[in-house]
């Protein structure tokens, strides 16, 4: 691997925020899709994982990464502690032998929440880290309490001062102390940070109430790559054993469990027959009962390919997200476009965040029947929806539109688009060779006062 530096300038976005929101997405809907998706590697894996890379002093080469913003504001993360960055397409080659800094730059944190997860490998290899506060969302209260209560129980020293996190641990080594941690919630995030934490520390760490999702594995899997010892990952209990350092790895992130579940959406809302691969089904068991709930046939065509074939027509079905393996949270608004067309009535219930419909009001402008009470949100079935100009909130409430973009009579024209760049890789590409008929075009007057919205980053409670 070569070893030339790049900085936070020279990483470009494939869609800047200032591009995005500068443009929009039209879709004319009605139109079938048909053929095959590959699916991209998982974005919240990917996250996860470059900042786990800390930890290593050695060459890491991380395949399957998916070129989304996000990913390109956590490089850019890295490169400004001096850490050694080369992108080849989908290859992302890192070298962390020399972190010049330990302090994040303000300016990207503030715009990725997962920018919080460098705290734990920094304070496993340097004894400090200061991360500034990350960028919120607009779907929730995020605290960090847990991360912090975590690293604490570790022998950290952190203090909160004029939104800075300063964590430092005392003592000659400034190394982390094995723990017994238990999470008041079984939170992704929080379960990261300390499992990334406690790679390095000495003794032994358990995490009880940990969570289960698919990415803490793939991270796990990851760390086990370099010579991390951690047991139990994807169970609620996860015990990690310290080791002295870590060595080089090559290691492929695994496909995209929400880009799945979002495209098996829209073969379901448009009547099409469609494939994708790569996926690991029983990432999906929540998804696919629901979408055969909704009366869907899902093939499993191999290990790696599953098929939908739509019914035809969508019933009711009532969902609550909870976290894994439980129905998931980051696939609650594409569900509720998928609804809004069934026969009969369906009761949403959303249990992670407390303010994840703002979607609502947009599936409503496109003629949906949806009312909001708490958390709960009935969904009356209509016949059809109509195309309207819409606002993308979020990144999954994006995807939500596009799908009733899909399915809606006319033309739909969705603002804000910035969001869907942060999670969906190539996706206008990806419908298009389906046979969606779409357009991104630049927008028609001033649009920056609609998109000013913290950027969200979804994933579970912390």
């Amino acid at each position: 691997m070569e070893d030339r530096p790049i900085t936070t300038q020279g990483l470009k976005d494939t869609h800047t925020q200032s591009d995005a929101d500068a443009s929009v997405l039209q879709i004319w809907g009605k139109h079938p899709l048909k053929g095959h998706v590959n699916i991209s590697g998982a974005k919240n894996s990917a996250l996860t994982i470059i900042a786990a890379s800390l930890l290593c002093p050695q060459d890491c080469r991380i395949r399957n990464v998916p070129n989304l913003v996000d990913v390109k504001r956590m490089e850019q993360i890295l490169a400004a502690l001096g850490v050694k960055i080369e992108h080849h397409g989908n290859v992302l080659d890192i070298n962390a032998s020399t972190i010049s800094h330990s302090k994040a730059p303000y300016e990207i944190v503030s715009q990725l929440r997962a920018s919080f997860f460098i705290i734990g490998p920094l304070l496993a290899r340097l004894g400090v880290a200061r991360i500034p506060l990350p960028g919120g969302c607009t779907i929730g209260a995020r605290p960090v309490d847990l991360h912090v209560r975590g690293l604490q129980a570790m022998g950290a020293d952190v203090q909160i001062e004029h939104g800075i996190v300063h964590a430092y641990v005392t003592g000659g080594q400034r190394k982390l102390r094995g723990a017994k941690i238990y999470l008041d919630y079984p939170s992704v995030g929080a379960t990261e940070t300390i499992m990334m934490a406690a790679t390095l520390a000495e003794g032994e760490t358990t995490i009880e109430n940990a969570a289960q999702e698919p990415e803490v594995v793939d991270l796990a899997n990851f760390c086990q790559a370099l010579g991390a010892r951690i047991r139990g990952a994807g169970t609620n209990t996860i015990t990690i054993a310290g080791v002295p350092s870590l060595h080089s790895t090559d290691y492929a992130i695994n496909p995209d469990r929400i880009e799945a579940g979002t495209f098996l959406v829209a073969g379901a809302i448009t009547h099409s027959e469609i494939s994708l691969s790569p996926v690991v089904p029983e990432h999906l068991t929540a998804v696919i009962a629901k979408l055969q709930a909704t009366g869907a046939q899902i093939i499993t065509e191999s290990s790696d390919c599953l098929r939908i074939l739509p019914g035809d027509t969508i019933k009711a079905t009532d969902i609550e997200t909870l976290p894994y393996p439980g129905f998931p949270t980051d696939m609650q608004a594409q569900f509720m476009a998928l609804l809004t067309l069934s026969e009969g009535n369906s009761l949403i219930t959303e249990t992670v965040f407390e303010n994840r419909m703002r979607h609502v009001a947009e599936l409503n402008r496109m003629g949906a029947d949806i009312r909001i009470k708490g958390n709960h949100a009935l969904v009356r079935g209509v016949s059809m929806l109509s195309g309207a100009p819409v606002v993308a909130t979020d990144l999954r409430a994006s995807a939500a539109l596009v799908l009733a973009g899909l399915a809606a009579e006319g033309k739909t024209i969705i603002q804000c688009l910035h969001h869907l760049d942060r999670g969906y890789e190539h996706i206008e590409a990806k419908l298009l060779a389906l046979g969606a008929k779409l357009e991104r075009i630049p927008a028609v007057g001033d649009i920056s006062g609609v998109c000013l919205t913290n950027d969200p980053v979804l994933s579970e409670k912390d």
